[in-house]
């Protein structure tokens, strides 16, 4: 009961941090244009410096995630989570202040340090602390379910955008970034692997002791004490072909989505001249199916089904949907493509819990800090590759009229994921010793 009241705060935790983050989605693109190309639907230099701004976050995300999450283990989860909480507030003050040219470098500069620390460390530390209270069998859904209340503060913010103005959107955003903040401090508990689960200043603490709530996974010693190193993450992701190519899974389905978030809007502004308020439209569509399909299918087929199938059938689900978006045909193609989410928003929550699975306790938070560092880097090279290529075929000098030829080859990318997702599952099913049990075994 007590890990259930626990898991609430850091529920409503996460809700109110995406609701204040993806409320601001819809209107980012026309501010950019705005700011940079005013009177355009079409406007290169957004989509480079979008892309630039991407592969930066990406990089720091990289660095930094593996690290915090390191970090947490040690220093507890609620100390850490304060981080991308409290540092989320600034951009969006500035833009809730003034939008204007001078206000919008300002906001694209700090939103680009920001998003190092927030995008990566907030899911990242989140998904440990959920992992340090449920038990490995109740596991993929209570990440399913992690996920579908941020896919709630995902439809909530761009419902509440689609009502709003521009300047309100985001004083709006700034307030309840303030709220989700102050809440974390004062109600959120530490998790009780939050802090290392061995202290070094007691001898007597057993190797490896049961966990409270009676599953199966034994409580070990830290990894580590100090700060990961390179060869640490390696060791981790290689323990085993499953992490290896959940990995690998994890960089391939990263490189297509993010190849999809780079192209899409400005695709659909140059193709079929959606703004705000038609952005909002799509973009509830993808929410509101992806907290149906998380709250209420996910949990049931997680449980009867296996979440290396439900892996499996998400990435096929996400390769249908972005070749649907590439070959828009009329404005209300990209509306049905959107609802292919339904099924994709299985892919993430199913490899956090296939990793979760194959480490002990006291690993989750570098565990799952390597492998949104390994998202990271794929939204690093994302941008490098889909920003010119789409800025190349959304202009007058295309070799070819196909305006959603980035978004095509983003999908490829998605399907080389569903490929890999297929051999991994096979492996899966014979192998189960955690990356712990094998350190220890060579210490």
């Amino acid at each position: 009961m007590k890990d259930l009241y626990a898991l609430g705060h850091l529920f409503v935790c996460a809700f109110l941090f995406y609701f204040s983050s993806f409320m601001v989605i819809p209107a980012i693109t026309d501010i950019t244009i705005e700011a940079l190309c005013p009177g355009h639907d079409q406007c290169s230099l957004a989509i480079y410096l979008s892309g630039f701004q991407q592969a930066i976050i990406g990089l720091g995300t990289l660095m930094l995630t593996p690290l915090v999450g390191n970090l947490s283990d040690k220093y507890g989860r609620k100390a850490l989570l304060t981080l991308p909480t409290t540092i989320a507030i600034v951009p969006l003050a500035i833009l809730a202040y003034n939008r204007s040219r001078p206000y919008f470098y300002a906001y694209y500069v700090i939103r680009m340090f920001a998003g190092m620390f927030c995008e990566g460390s907030m899911q990242c530390l989140s998904l440990a602390y959920v992992a340090d209270k449920v038990g490995e069998r109740r596991r993929a859904s209570a990440f399913g379910v992690f996920s579908g209340v941020s896919a709630a503060g995902f439809v909530s913010g761009t419902l509440t955008a689609r009502f709003l103005s521009t300047s309100s959107t985001f004083q709006v955003s700034a307030i309840v970034a303030v709220i989700a903040a102050a809440y974390l401090r004062i109600l959120l508990q530490e998790s009780d692997n939050g802090v290392a689960a061995v202290s070094e200043e007691d001898p007597s603490q057993p190797l490896c002791s049961p966990p409270s709530d009676g599953d199966s996974s034994p409580r070990l010693p830290s990894l580590t004490r100090k700060v990961p190193s390179v060869s640490d993450m390696i060791g981790l992701l290689t323990s085993s072909l499953t992490l290896s190519r959940a990995a690998v899974v994890a960089f391939f389905y990263s490189l297509g989505e993010s190849g999809l978030q780079t192209a899409l809007l400005y695709f659909l502004k140059a193709q079929f001249h959606f703004n705000k308020d038609q952005f909002a439209d799509l973009l509830l569509i993808v929410g509101i199916a992806g907290t149906f399909s998380q709250l209420t299918l996910m949990p049931f087929l997680a449980h009867s089904v296996g979440e290396e199938k439900l892996l499996t059938i998400g990435l096929l689900a996400s390769c249908t949907h972005v070749f649907l978006y590439s070959i828009s045909w009329s404005y209300w193609v990209p509306y049905f493509a959107a609802m292919f989410v339904i099924l994709s928003v299985f892919v993430n929550p199913c490899i956090r819990s296939i990793v979760s699975k194959k480490v002990g306790s006291t690993e989750q938070g570098m565990a799952q800090g390597c492998i949104t560092g390994i998202s990271s880097f794929a939204s690093i090279i994302a941008p490098l590759v889909f920003t010119p290529l789409t800025a190349w075929f959304l202009s007058e000098a295309a070799p070819f009229d196909f305006k959603g030829f980035s978004l095509m080859c983003a999908g490829f990318a998605t399907l080389i994921a569903f490929t890999m997702s297929i051999t991994m599952r096979a492996e899966y099913s014979v192998t189960g010793q955690k990356f712990s049990n094998v350190r220890h075994e060579q210490v």
